[in-house]
């Protein structure tokens, strides 16, 4: 080597060697990470805010007044203040089974809403295809409903964040309806996020409204990605996925926790580092496998901040924590610009919403007894029953609704008012009432299917006049008791016809009752939210009845 060019190699050697030590020193970026899920169009704080365990008495439970746009959009600025590197994401069902304000509008205030908080990801969950695969590219890309045209005091232009959905696919094009990641970077280190739905969202929508599209395995799918990703020179994932888990401690905690969540996270590959999850309305931080898991409630009662830190040289995790932050109405201000939002839906919803439906005696309560049966459900059934009972519009002799269809109590207000707006929060996906003829044997086997998912079975609501008993200790295909179905006192005959009344979600095989789509003779009829209000109409004021269709044995 020529002496001239060894002070050059040597330069250029103590350079790199310099450089390298650097980099192996250097500070970990922070990222924190701003995730809700299951928002569900509650612009304003639900009801019930949110329970948990007593700070002073940890064996005692209360409840805080929480949730509502524009608190959480303050909490969400002040998550944000003091941390360079930020984004926010959801893990799904923001829209869907939402109140008036949203619903009345087809989510489009609550799609407004988070995109103007500045939420920037959110993978897809079994709520966003209520309305079908069509009516959420709408939600993404904007433009008025196709049937109630455009009702709002603006434009819609579509959410400004971008749903993800990796493991969705189209049958026909072999696709993804969106795209199934996305990759960030921060401070020069990318980080993916994966979205995802669950498998199991063909049983929880209307069958027409998916029946393009295929619902892959979480697992499967983001293994699939992992590859890819790392091709990309990604080595930080963070998965969020509509499926979740049931723990038994308070909102910041995770003993004993089960659930689907956590046989999934098991499977991941280990290049995944965080799971944001939702689905089952339930609040926690988590451990799996040596994954950070976390979940946000329910209805905005909840934001988590996830603290990353990541190594600028492996480009990966390092270390993860988690934080579940009370929405607390009662401490944070509201957002002016949500506030103006939500003011101006109310301008066009409030004459509609405050049309008097009726009154209470007592609130009509959604919560089942151990037979699965509701004062709410009750009403609601006899509702759709009065509704079709005339030969002109139906000639329906019974009346059953899924429960997952009665979304919010009736409370008793103070005059026991009910208004327009209380019945379309109890029925808020409008659903059309079809009346179609079945055999008595075919009510049966349509009765025996509530137990398909035995950790969750979905015991139908029934009308006035019809009974029935079901024995918990029988096997699959025979819980219900054939002698004990009856209707006004008189046996149910299993070759005999009836005209039965369902909405078009349950007449189309929705939550498995795929006996019901064996039905003959269908005459649709109104929406089951206006069957409600005109039975409160006539019938008011409306109290509980004896919840007493429905007999368990055993």
């Amino acid at each position: 080597m020529s002496p001239l060019l060894r002070p050059i190699l040597a330069l250029a050697i103590t350079m790199a060697l310099a450089a390298s030590s650097r980099a192996q020193t250097a500070a970990p970026v922070d990222l924190r990470i701003l995730a809700i899920n299951d928002f569900h169009g509650y612009l304003r704080p639900p009801p019930g805010g949110i329970t948990i365990a007593d700070p002073e008495d940890k064996t005692k439970k209360i409840t805080i007044p929480a949730g509502g746009a524009e608190h959480m959009a303050t909490l969400v600025g002040q998550l944000r203040e003091g941390h360079r590197n930020t984004i926010f994401v959801a893990a799904g069902d923001l829209i869907g089974a939402s109140p008036f304000l949203s619903a009345m509008f087809h989510d489009e205030p609550t799609i407004e809403a988070l995109s103007m908080m500045g939420l920037a990801i959110s993978s897809v969950g079994n709520h966003e295809f209520d309305e079908g695969k069509d009516e959420l590219l709408r939600m993404q890309h904007g433009g008025c409903h196709p049937i109630d045209k455009c009702q709002g005091p603006h434009s819609f232009t579509g959410a400004k964040f971008r749903y993800l959905a990796a493991s969705t696919f189209e049958k026909s094009s072999g696709k993804t309806v969106f795209p199934p990641y996305e990759i960030r970077t921060f401070e020069g280190i990318p980080v993916a996020f994966i979205g995802l739905t669950l498998k199991g969202t063909p049983r929880l929508v209307s069958p027409t409204g998916v029946a393009d599209l295929e619902f892959r395995d979480e697992a499967s799918t983001v293994n699939a990605l992992t590859p890819e990703l790392k091709a990309r020179g990604v080595e930080a994932i963070v998965v969020l996925i509509h499926e979740g888990g049931l723990p038994t401690g308070d909102y910041n905690e995770c003993p004993g926790v089960s659930g689907p969540i956590v046989d999934i996270v098991k499977k991941f590959d280990h290049a995944v580092d965080v799971v944001v999850s939702g689905h089952t309305h339930r609040a926690y931080v988590c451990e799996i496998d040596g994954r950070l898991v976390t979940s946000g409630d329910k209805y905005g009662t909840l934001v988590t901040a996830i603290d990353l830190k990541l190594d600028p040289t492996t480009r990966d995790v390092v270390s993860a924590k988690a934080d579940n932050t009370i929405v607390r109405t009662a401490t944070l201000s509201k957002d002016a610009q949500q506030t103006a939002l939500l003011e101006a839906y109310d301008k066009v919803a409030a004459p509609i919403a405050n049309r008097p439906a009726g009154s209470v005696t007592a609130t009509l309560s959604r919560v089942p007894n151990a037979a699965g049966e509701s004062p709410l459900g009750d009403i609601i059934a006899d509702a759709q029953l009065a509704a079709t009972s005339t030969e002109a519009k139906g000639g329906a002799v019974i009346a059953f609704t899924n429960p997952g269809g009665v979304r919010a109590d009736i409370a008793r207000k103070e005059d026991g008012a009910v208004t327009y707006g209380d019945v379309f929060a109890s029925q808020p996906f409008r659903n059309q009432l079809v009346t179609i003829t079945l055999t008595g044997k075919q009510i049966k086997d349509m009765l025996e299917q509530q137990w398909l998912d035995p950790k969750r079975p979905r015991i139908l609501q029934v009308s006035k006049g019809f009974s029935y008993a079901w024995d918990s200790t029988k096997p699959d295909g025979e819980r219900v008791l054939p002698e004990r179905m009856s209707l006004n006192g008189q046996p149910i005959d299993p070759a005999a016809s009836y005209r039965v009344t369902v909405n078009n979600f349950l007449f189309v095989g929705g939550d498995g009752f795929t006996a019901l789509t064996q039905g003959t003779a269908p005459l649709t009829g109104v929406y089951d939210s206006d069957a409600l209000h005109a039975y409160f109409q006539a019938n008011s004021p409306v109290g509980p009845t004896a919840v007493d269709r429905i007999v368990r044995i055993n």
